[in-house]
Order: structure tokens, then C-alpha cells, then sequence
């Protein structure tokens, strides 16, 4: 039988990566986005185990600061 507690530190984490990166989405959002990464990826969660899944998290995160660093440095042509 696997570890019950790993869930404990799979949830701290993810917390952890919500707080950080995302604060502003609600958990729906968070997991429909990151899910359908996942796809996008042609990676089926299925079978991940939750070590393996806080990798996955991490390398999306990272994904999501390389879109907002992308998104300030746009000239949209706005003239104020």
C-alpha cells in the first residue's frame, strides 16, 4: 500500500504552486488550464503518480510566467 501522507505533501505543494503562480484562478480553473496542458501535451494524468504530477505543475507554472512576461512586454499600439 502506498503512503497515505504523500496526498499531505502532494496538497502542501499544489498550494503552494496555486498561491504562487496563479492566486487569482479558482481551483476549476487551475485544473481545467493544467489538464488541458497535460493534453495538449499527450500526457494522460492517469497513471502520474503525485511526485511525477508536482513535476508536471512546476514545468506548467513555468509556462505561465513565460506567457505573462510575454503578455507585458506586447505593444498593443495603445496610445494614451
Amino acid at each position: 500500500m502506498r503512503d497515505p501522507y504523500r496526498l499531505n505533501r502532494f496538497y502542501d505543494e499544489l498550494s503552494n504552486i496555486h498561491i504562487k503562480f496563479c492566486p487569482d484562478w479558482r481551483f476549476g480553473q487551475l485544473c481545467s488550464n493544467f489538464f488541458g496542458w497535460l493534453n495538449y501535451s499527450n500526457i494522460d494524468p492517469f497513471y502520474i503518480e503525485e511526485d511525477e504530477m508536482i513535476l508536471y505543475l512546476k514545468r506548467y507554472a513555468g509556462t505561465l510566467i513565460s506567457l505573462s512576461c510575454e503578455e507585458e512586454n506586447l505593444d498593443l499600439g495603445e496610445k494614451e
